[in-house]
């Protein structure tokens, strides 16, 4: 081979190296896990308001507050839940030192929370729908 058909030879080679490294084939749902927007439902029956949080990877994200005696919603974001989709839901009364954390829950595409906070917290329960 001479010089210069070499050098064309290899030139078009890594042209074309760049451009098969700059694409990458996507499958959807082929085993990767996209971020999924949750709903969470925060009912309150306790006599003071309520900071929930949610607990996942080693850390804690602060959610929102429930008003004592009233429901609230929240969108928990995607990439706030672990990967595995495996978190906790934590709760602390205002103004006291009362609170409770769920089981360790897992959430999936298309589900919603609903966490029912009682006047003795440790009565309260959770439900995934």
């Amino acid at each position: 081979m001479q010089p210069t058909a070499f050098r064309r030879a290899l030139a078009s080679t890594l042209i074309y190296i760049a451009l098969g490294c700059g694409h990458r084939a996507r499958v959807p749902n082929a085993g990767t896990r996209e971020p999924v927007d949750v709903v969470l439902t925060v009912t309150n029956h306790h006599f003071l308001d309520i900071t929930v949080y949610l607990e996942h990877d080693g850390q804690r994200t602060r959610v929102g507050t429930v008003t004592a005696a009233s429901t609230a919603q929240f969108r928990l974001r995607g990439n706030n839940i672990s990967a595995s989709r495996q978190f906790r839901l934590f709760a602390t009364a205002i103004g006291s030192d009362e609170n409770v954390r769920t089981e360790t829950l897992t959430i999936q595409s298309g589900q919603t929370i609903e966490w029912t906070l009682e006047h003795d917290l440790r009565r309260s329960s959770v439900g995934i729908y």
